[in-house]
């Protein structure tokens, strides 16, 4: 839909105005991606994701040991759930940070010497960046076109 003004000064005052929700638009547009970042890497620990090398034996027998696995599914990265649920984000007007202070998800996202890499983080990101940056085109379209947040 077109929108025409009056006058210069009418467009500059509807402009001056979706200048003033920018911020507002920006703030929630970042919250929802940090938390669809977030869901997305929550719900990739304790399932195999491509690229990733299987558990060693050794660790698939000492899960089910455990009571970490089964004989269906031993559950890469997923233990107590601990590592999975340290998974946090915050968001600012700006840009939004999905990370976790555990040092095993820092060893687990990277790998070791004797741990190949399992990301979560990095891949979650990738897969969500396209619908947060969509979601965010059409919340600016709306705030500058005076339909608000």
């Amino acid at each position: 839909m077109t929108k025409t003004y009056r006058s210069f000064g009418a467009l500059a005052r509807a402009l001056e105005r979706a200048a003033e929700r920018l911020p507002a638009t920006y703030a929630a547009s970042m919250e929802a991606g940090a938390k669809a970042v977030q869901d997305e890497a929550k719900a990739r620990i304790g399932h195999y994701q491509d690229g990733w090398r299987p558990l060693a034996q050794s660790t698939v027998a000492e899960k089910r040991r455990l009571g970490y696995a089964d004989e269906e599914n031993d559950n890469p990265l997923l233990r107590t759930g601990e590592m999975r649920d340290s998974i946090k984000a915050e968001a600012s007007e700006r840009g939004f940070v999905v990370g976790s202070v555990d040092d095993v998800m820092v060893y687990q996202e990277l790998g070791t010497s004797r741990i190949p890499p399992r990301p979560v983080l990095a891949p979650s990101l990738k897969a969500t960046a396209p619908a947060i940056a969509k979601a965010l085109g059409r919340a600016i379209r709306k705030t500058l076109t005076g339909g608000g947040t």
